[in-house]
C-alpha cells in the first residue's frame, strides 16, 4: 500500500559482528521478514555509519532488510580506521556479507555515497542484484569533490566560510590536503576539532531549509571521527574509482532497474550528477523532487524513496 511516511520504528531480528581483511570487523544487522524479498541498505559519506531510522524505509513484513556500518565507519570497529579501507574492500565486503547470510540476490538502497557504492558494488557483480534505488547521486568526479570543498560557498558562504576558517590561512589553498593532515594527526583532540569542522559544514549544506537535528547529528563525536577521516581519505585517493569512472562501465548494468530519486536543491550532490547517470542507464527511472535538498529524511525525498521501494515489490 502506498506510504506518505516511514514506517513505524522496528529492533533487529538478529545482529552481528564479522570480521573482514585487514583486522576490520563489520557491524550487521537484519530487520524485518527473515523469508522476504532481500533488500541492502548502503549508508553514505563514507564513514557516516547507519541508523535505525534507516531501518523505516522499508516495509518490515515483506522485505529481509540487511543494513551494515562500512569499514571504519558506525559500530565498525575500528572506528575512522583508513588502513585497507577502499572501495574494492568495501565491495568485497559487501560480497562477504552476502555469503555470510545465505542470500542469492538483492536489492540496492543507497543515498549519497551509497549511491557510489551500489553502482560499483553493481558493476562488479550484477548477477547479485534485482534493482537499484539510489538517491542524491555522487558519482566520484573530480568536479563533484571540489564543488563540495569550494563550490559550496556560492550558496553556503557562512557554512564555507566556517569550515575554511577552521585552518589558518596560509593552508587555505589546499582545503582536503590541511584537513586530511588533521585528522590523521596523533594529537586526538586536533583530530576531533578537525573532525567537528568538516561534520558541521556538510550538515548545514545538507537541507533545503535549515536543520539544526541534522547539524546536531552530524556534530556528535562517534560520526564525526567517523565520516571526515573516511571522507577526506577517499577525496584524496579519487574515491578509490577507475579511471574511466563509474560511468565507463554502465554498460554492465544497464539492463537492471533502477530508480533514481534526487532532490533539486541538492547541493551536496547536485542533480547534474543524476541526470547524467539516468541519461546513461536505460533502465532507469529518474524522479526530481522539486522541494528538496539532500537529506534523505525531507518530506519529498522519503515519500518518493519509500514509493520507489514499493514499485520493486509490486513490479515495475
Amino acid at each position: 500500500m502506498p506510504r506518505g511516511d516511514l514506517f513505524p520504528e522496528i529492533g533487529p531480528l538478529e545482529t552481528g559482528f564479522l570480521p573482514l581483511s585487514g583486522g576490520h570487523v563489520m557491524y550487521w544487522e537484519q530487520v524485518g521478514n527473515p523469508r522476504g524479498q532481500p533488500v541492502l541498505f548502503l549508508h553514505g559519506g563514507p564513514g557516516a555509519g547507519a541508523g535505525t531510522v534507516h531501518r523505516r524505509f522499508f516495509d518490515p513484513g515483506h522485505w529481509r532488510i540487511i543494513i551494515f556500518d562500512q569499514r571504519g565507519a558506525g559500530r565498525s570497529r575500528p572506528l575512522g580506521e583508513l588502513r585497507h579501507n577502499t572501495t574494492p574492500d568495501l565491495v568485497s565486503d559487501i560480497e562477504a556479507l552476502r555469503r555470510h547470510l545465505g542470500i542469492e540476490r538483492w536489492l540496492l538502497f543507497g543515498g549519497s555515497w551509497g549511491s557510489t557504492l551500489a553502482l560499483a558494488y553493481a558493476q562488479s557483480v550484477p548477477e547479485r542484484v534485482t534493482g537499484c534505488v539510489l538517491r542524491g547521486v555522487f558519482l566520484g568526479r573530480k568536479a563533484e569533490v571540489d564543488w563540495f570543498l569550494r563550490g559550496l560557498a556560492a550558496v553556503f558562504p557562512d557554512a564555507h566560510a566556517a569550515f575554511a576558517g577552521h585552518l589558518p590561512p596560509e593552508e587555505r589553498a589546499d582545503l582536503l590536503g590541511a584537513y586530511l593532515r588533521r585528522l590523521t594527526s596523533p594529537d586526538l583532540l586536533v583530530q576531533q576539532a578537525a573532525a567537528h569542522a568538516w561534520s558541521i559544514y556538510e550538515g548545514s549544506c545538507s537541507t533545503l531549509l535549515p536543520s539544526p537535528e541534522t547539524v546536531a547529528c552530524f556534530a556528535r563525536d562517534r560520526s564525526a571521527i567517523g565520516l571526515a577521516r573516511i571522507e577526506a581519505h577517499y577525496f584524496a585517493h579519487d574515491l578509490f574509482l577507475p579511471p574511466e569512472g563509474l560511468l565507463g562501465h554502465m554498460g554492465r548494468i544497464g539492463h537492471i532497474p533502477a530508480e533514481i530519486v534526487q532532490g533539486r536543491y541538492d547541493m551536496i550532490c547536485p542533480a547534474s550528477s543524476a541526470f547524467d547517470l539516468a541519461a546513461a542507464w536505460p533502465s532507469a527511472r529518474l524522479t526530481i523532487v522539486p522541494d528538496a535538498g539532500h537529506s534523505a529524511l525531507e518530506p519529498g525525498i522519503r515519500r518518493n524513496l519509500i514509493a520507489a521501494v514499493e514499485r520493486f515489490r509490486v513490479g515495475r
